[in-house]
């Protein structure tokens, strides 16, 4: 993008262009917010060029293949923020009101986290024909995008995410599962030796992005231990499939395998002791709430789960 040094008198701000210039400031990137628009790389370009040229200042510095704000560009984010994530909402808000007699809930779910428990935490909407589910499966990264803008009501995650003046988000702990070792059905009076036998049989580990793994793999040093890593996954479906059809002991929530222990195909062997994974809830703040969030959110922990009995207490984190 291009200085401006003559600055032209602004009598009306060009809101379809501020619009295009928000897309590319969140993107980050040309092509992908030109893609999401549905407009051409050089048609953006333009507008935005248009835009700097009524401000008289440059809104992006190329750095390398990036696009980075100039100041001026923060500033006129800071005020495009508040005006594209609001009319976001109104227009969800109002979309639903036209049609009353169904409300609509938009659902992210990381692709990695296990099936089980979302299907666990959506149980209680699955046969109401009042509810209409939106459920989209992508990285972190891609669904706080959509959560930003209002296109999603609340992203389901196993990774907690920190808030800041930039990045308000509400994280919310709404499950905390035990994490278990699994496999085959043993003998009765063969039982799973917890540590020492660790070290004895091959493993199926989550990848090492997996807070899990980076917990297992502390407790295996700090007990002296080498262990024989049959295949590290990083994603929980994949893995509740190895460990069915392997030979192998898997590393898992048992939420993730809790039909085939329940048909006992698999059996859990030992709970590893102060190892657990944390659900997340992760939404931002809202004029209008949608009510069907709300009951999901105060849902009971063991409900969540899929589990009866104990009722923790749900803790804000940011």
């Amino acid at each position: 993008m291009h200085e401006y040094r003559t600055v032209r008198p602004v009598t009306r701000l060009n809101y379809h262009h501020l619009h295009y210039f928000w897309a590319v400031a969140k993107e980050g990137n040309l092509t992908r917010a030109a893609t999401r628009l549905h407009i051409s790389q050089s048609a953006l370009s333009n507008q935005i060029r248009q835009l700097e040229e009524q401000f008289g200042h440059s809104l992006f510095a190329r750095v390398g293949r990036t696009l980075q704000l100039t100041e001026a560009g923060r500033v006129a984010l800071a005020y495009a923020d508040p005006i594209f994530t609001s009319g976001n909402e109104l227009l969800a808000l109002l979309r639903e009101g036209q049609r009353p007699t169904r409300e609509l809930i938009r659902i992210g779910a990381v692709a990695t986290l296990s099936r089980n428990f979302v299907d666990n935490w959506l149980k209680p909407l699955l046969k109401r024909e009042d509810v209409g589910l939106v459920v989209q499966s992508s990285g972190l990264q891609e669904l706080l995008a959509r959560l930003r803008v209002h296109t999603l009501d609340v992203v389901l995650s196993n990774r907690r995410v920190q808030t800041s003046t930039d990045e308000p988000w509400r994280c919310r702990r709404i499950a905390r599962q035990a994490v278990s070792l699994v496999g085959q059905p043993r003998p009765k009076r063969k039982a799973f030796r917890f540590p020492q036998e660790l070290a004895e049989v091959p493993l199926l580990l989550p990848s090492h992005d997996n807070d899990i793994r980076a917990s297992f793999d502390l407790m295996c040093e700090q007990l002296g231990l080498r262990c024989q890593v049959r295949a590290e996954v990083d994603d929980m479906a994949m893995l509740r499939l190895l460990a069915r059809d392997s030979e192998s002991v898997a590393l898992v929530p048992s939420v993730v395998v809790q039909d085939e222990i329940r048909t006992r195909r698999l059996a859990e062997y030992c709970v590893v002791p102060d190892l657990y994974e944390n659900f997340y809830a992760i939404t931002v703040q809202r004029r209008f709430e949608p009510r069907l969030l709300k009951e999901l959110l105060g849902r009971r922990e063991a409900d969540v789960l899929g589990v009866g009995g104990f009722v923790p207490s749900v803790a804000w984190l940011a």
